[in-house]
């Protein structure tokens, strides 16, 4: 079959591979219909988070159409319309109980304390083959395979493979209130849904990022709208807060946060040292030099504005991925706010039965975010424009059998 392999740091390649088998009696296979691009994909193709392996297949965004189940498989059937949510759990151990699928004690091969399980990353998070590709294993099908309503089209569905829930995940952390002030930084794919929960829930959004395509498209939810390449963050959220700072933050950008080009949050020349120093620290395999693929260079840049912006005794969601090896956190300016920060990887499967009625209610429509349907063999291209953050691409769905 076609997919996307990760060869080493800035180097995919779409090649045939061996197709998946039933490994478990708990497993599935699923023909995949659909895939995406997602910003964590380039943290491992920029090297910004570590321990990809040559050979494996990147993705972990997917619907498709169920082919096989093993022999203890009993809700999901073969010909089934499905949901891959992007975490793994069991979905009978303590954590995956409590609705903390993230966290399974399970999924990982390596053992309880290894962490999180998601498709198409590196080996410490389970070694799953990914979902860019024509077809897929699914473990623990029963927990981890979604039935899609058949008001649900397939582009609305693969939005809700991880984006969606993750952004819905991001907002739940944040602890939204009516009214709240609720502070969105980053307006790509993850911040555009981020903000579609905040105001669901009935926030006051006001969203962050330097592009004006993103801008705009931010604009058109409902959100107030700050550039960073032309005002001061902070100074920007204090005026519309009636000095207050945002009583909730969510970060959607994570270790590929870039400093302003201009304005005056642009870094001098000792700002721009403290970046190279904490990259070369957190980062060290990270491609900095190149036409494609190149690692953000403030990675410290979306924390530093949550805890400098975010109002006393408020709360700090953090939903864009950092690596293990980033220590990096203003500390003593949130202890000193009294700062509640929640973060972590999203418990997909716990969010499902009420996002799917919000879709098919039309309450929450994350098709609007989805710009760009290309064929998996265009995939690389696709990659490199996402990448580049070219004008209207922001989300990038794929189509692996074209």
């Amino acid at each position: 079959m076609k997919a996307v392999v990760f060869h080493a740091i800035g180097d995919i390649r779409v090649e045939d591979v061996p197709e998946p088998a039933i490994e478990q009696p708990t497993d599935a296979i699923v023909r995949l219909t659909a895939s995406a691009i997602c910003g964590t994909d380039l943290h491992f193709i920029r090297g910004t988070f570590s321990g990809m392996e040559k050979g494996q297949i990147l993705g972990h965004e997917g619907i498709g159409i169920v082919e096989a189940v093993g022999p203890e498989v009993k809700d999901i059937r073969v010909g089934q319309r499905v949901i891959i949510p992007s975490t793994v759990g069991c979905g009978h151990c303590q954590f995956c109980e409590k609705g903390f699928f993230a966290q399974c004690d399970n999924a990982n091969p390596a053992g309880k304390r290894a962490g999180t399980v998601f498709f198409g990353g590196p080996q410490a998070a389970g070694g799953l083959k990914g979902l860019q590709a024509e077809k897929a294993r699914c473990p623990f099908a029963d927990t981890n395979l979604v039935p899609i309503p058949d008001e649900i089209s397939d582009d609305q569905a693969i939005l809700m493979s991880d984006i969606l829930p993750t952004a819905w995940f991001g907002a739940d952390l944040a602890e939204i209130e009516p009214g709240d002030h609720v502070l969105v930084l980053g307006c790509g794919p993850m911040g555009q849904l981020a903000i579609a929960s905040a105001l669901v829930m009935g926030g006051k959004v006001i969203a962050v990022d330097r592009l004006p395509d993103r801008l705009e498209l931010a604009r058109h939810q409902g959100a107030e709208v700050i550039n960073f390449d032309e005002v001061d963050v902070p100074e920007a959220v204090l005026k519309l807060t009636d000095s207050d700072g945002a009583r909730r933050v969510i970060d959607a950008v994570g270790i590929d946060a870039q400093h302003a080009h201009g304005g005056p949050d642009k870094p001098g020349l000792f700002g721009k040292a403290k970046e190279a120093i904490e990259q070369a620290i957190i980062e060290p395999t990270a491609r900095k030099l190149g036409s494609h693929f190149v690692a953000g260079d403030n990675p410290s840049q979306a924390l530093d504005w949550a805890v400098e912006c975010v109002a006393k005794g408020g709360t700090i969601s953090i939903i864009g991925v950092y690596p293990p090896t980033d220590r990096v956190f203003p500390i003593g300016m949130a202890m000193n706010k009294n700062v509640t920060v929640r973060m972590g990887n999203c418990n997909h499967r716990r969010y499902y039965d009420v996002l799917i009625e919000h879709v098919r209610s039309g309450k929450l429509d994350p098709v609007r975010i989805l710009t760009e349907i290309e064929p998996m063999t265009g995939a690389i291209e696709a990659y490199k424009a996402f990448d580049e953050r070219e004008p209207g691409w922001i989300k990038v769905e794929l189509e692996p059998a074209s």
